[in-house]
């Protein structure tokens, strides 16, 4: 049964505050907050937990880029993120690249729908918060990654 707020929540924490927004806010937005969480998982402890919260975060912005890619042409899929995050095992060193890699495609990504001349206003479905905008996944990818990365824990010193 889908959650009754969602579309409140659709509106209130994507929609609403991504609406008078351009791609170029968020290439910038996307940049700037990359590399305020490249700085924080430099300083992150080598844990498994760690390392778990970092596979996540880049599994969902790269599924979420192959959602965006659907704009560009792609043909839409319906699929889960777990296909997208950097294989078990690899270490934090490798996780943070693989961030650091991802965040930049993101921003490539961004690009190329305004030069492209895509409508921030294109709709693409999410899997828990049904259609949203452009604009509303460029939030989502960027809240997300900054609300998750939170969790990261630093090393000890």
């Amino acid at each position: 049964m889908a959650n009754p707020l969602l579309p409140t929540l659709r509106n209130l924490f994507l929609e609403r505050p991504a609406r008078k927004r351009d791609y170029a806010y968020f290439a910038g937005r996307l940049e700037a907050s990359g590399k305020e969480l490249e700085a924080r998982f430099a300083a992150a402890a080598d844990s498994a937990e760690n390392r778990r919260q970092l596979r996540h975060i880049v599994g969902l912005e790269r599924w979420g880029q192959r959602r965006l890619r659907t704009a560009l042409g792609e043909p839409p899929i319906q699929d889960e993120m777990d296909q997208y995050a950097p294989p078990l095992g690899q270490n934090l060193l490798d996780l943070r690249a693989a961030f650091a890699a991802t965040r930049r495609e993101t921003v490539v990504l961004v690009r190329q729908l305004e030069a492209r001349g895509v409508p921030p206003a294109w709709i693409i479905p999410h899997n828990e918060f049904g259609p949203l905008t452009l604009r509303a996944w460029l939030r989502y990818l960027d809240l997300h990654a900054s609300l998750e990365g939170k969790r990261i824990k630093p090393a000890r010193r």
